[in-house]
Parts: C-alpha cells; structure tokens; sequence
C-alpha cells in the first residue's frame, strides 16, 4: 500500500469513527436537482470515498435501534446566533458542540458520543432542552426518532459533512465559531473532537427534571422523578431553575448541583 492510500484509509477510518449509523442503508442526492433518494446497500469503505472526493454524496441513517453516535440541530437560516447560542449552552452544561456550514444556507450543529453511542431518547431530550433555553424550538433535529420499529425502520439520513464537491467552495465543512471561517485542517479538527458519555445527558435530565415516559420500559420510566433525599436541590437552586432566570444563573446553578450530587 502507498503512502497516499495508507492516508486516504486513516481518513476514511477516522470519518466512519464519526459519521456512522445504520451499516445495510444511506442517503444520496443528485448535486444538480437536489432530489434526495435512499440507496438499500452496505457502506462500504468506496461509499465513503466517493463521498470525500465529490463523486457521490453520502446520508448517514443515525439511529440504530434505539442508540445513536451523535445527534445534528438543523438550523436552515444563515442566521448565525442560533448555532452559537446552542454550542455556548451546550459548552455550559458540560458538551462540546461543533458547527458545519451545510450545503445550503444553514449551519448543522454536531454532538459526538463515545463508541457505543447513547440511548437516541436522551440525547434528543437533551438537544431539545437546549433549544428551548435559546429560544429556537422548532429547530429540526436528526435522528428524528427515539427508535426504530415496526412503523420507523430506517429512520432520516442526514447529509455528512465534507462532500467532495462543495468543500472547495466553503461547504459541509467544519467552521471556527469565533470567526465562521472553515478550519483549515479538517482532518486535524476531526481528531480533536470530544465525544460525550451517555452519563453526561444523564445528569442534565435529572438535574433539569426532563422526565418523559419510555415505551420500552412500560413499567417505570427511566426519567421519572426520583424521590426527594438528600441529594435534592436546595429551595434556592430550585427556585432558579423551576422560575426561569437569566442563563448564566441557570449555568450556574446546574454546574453547582452537579458538584453537590457528585
């Protein structure tokens, strides 16, 4: 093997480490109309390849089963604050979040979870939550489900970043929040990225009382509200988070909880 293509391998392998879901299925469209189609198919490492050098763009189905590797807000504005507000909260609540400029006119903010992936049901409460504390409920988020089933067996694919064709021109690539420029190495910045424990949604769903019924679990959700004990917030804290106050005493009051729980 030569040098360029042990590159190109390390650079593929590094893509699907991020980029990945359903293994048997994906999403394509024709770069001229803009019609979307899904294509029944196993991914292989060509898949991906096609994808990186413009020939073919690549839709990852994120959910699998009931577990996803990362979960996208779309936000189909070229409004900036949006993303920008979502990656600050996000960076408050103890989650890093990365912004792509998308194929269009908008912007996709990205979350990466540790291998295994993370319940898709958490994830989304948590992205949801987010949204609402800025101000943008409506927002589209991928996976679109909490699970697949009988009735959702596929799910949504969402268009991966870094499609050959549009990279030269600005598009599906990775940009610097303080400058909205794209970084310069995408590869070195795909390297950097942090992917988050399943444990750190845990904390702000209990913390943040996003409690919700789970099917699969008929008899005791596992966001119910647990019982008061020691642990519970003081009155204070309570009366910030239940009353709704400025952000940052929100922030606040959610990093100091987690101390005190820990």
């Amino acid at each position: 093997m030569s040098r360029s293509e042990k590159n190109t391998a390390v650079k593929i392998k590094l893509f699907r480490s991020l980029f990945s879901g359903l293994s048997n299925v994906y999403g394509t469209y024709d770069p001229e109309s803009g019609c979307s189609k899904q294509i029944k198919s196993p991914i292989s490492d060509k898949v991906i390849f096609n994808h990186l050098t413009g020939r073919q763009p690549y839709g990852v189905y994120l959910l699998i089963k009931d577990r996803t590797r990362a979960i996208v807000a779309d936000f189909d504005s070229g409004n900036r604050l949006p993303p920008i507000d979502f990656i600050s909260l996000a960076k408050h609540y103890g989650i890093k979040a990365y912004i792509e400029r998308s194929k269009s006119k908008g912007y996709h903010v990205w979350i990466f979870f540790e291998k295994n992936g993370v319940r898709a049901s958490k994830a989304r409460m948590v992205a949801f939550h987010i949204l609402e504390e800025i101000e943008h409920p409506s927002t589209e988020v991928f996976p679109k489900q909490d699970r697949l089933d009988s009735n959702t067996r596929f799910g949504n694919f969402i268009n991966a970043p870094l499609f050959g064709a549009l990279v030269p021109k600005g598009k599906t690539v990775f940009i610097d929040p303080q400058t909205f420029q794209p970084y310069a190495n995408q590869w070195e910045f795909l390297e950097s990225v942090k992917k988050i424990s399943e444990s750190v949604l845990d904390d702000i769903i209990e913390l943040n009382d996003l409690s919700r019924e789970i099917m699969s679990h008929p008899k005791r959700s596992t966001f119910e509200k647990k019982p008061t004990n020691s642990y519970c917030l003081p009155a204070c804290a309570q009366k910030m988070l239940n009353n709704g106050v400025k952000q940052y005493q929100r922030v606040s009051c959610f990093r100091l909880s987690i101390h005190l729980k820990r």
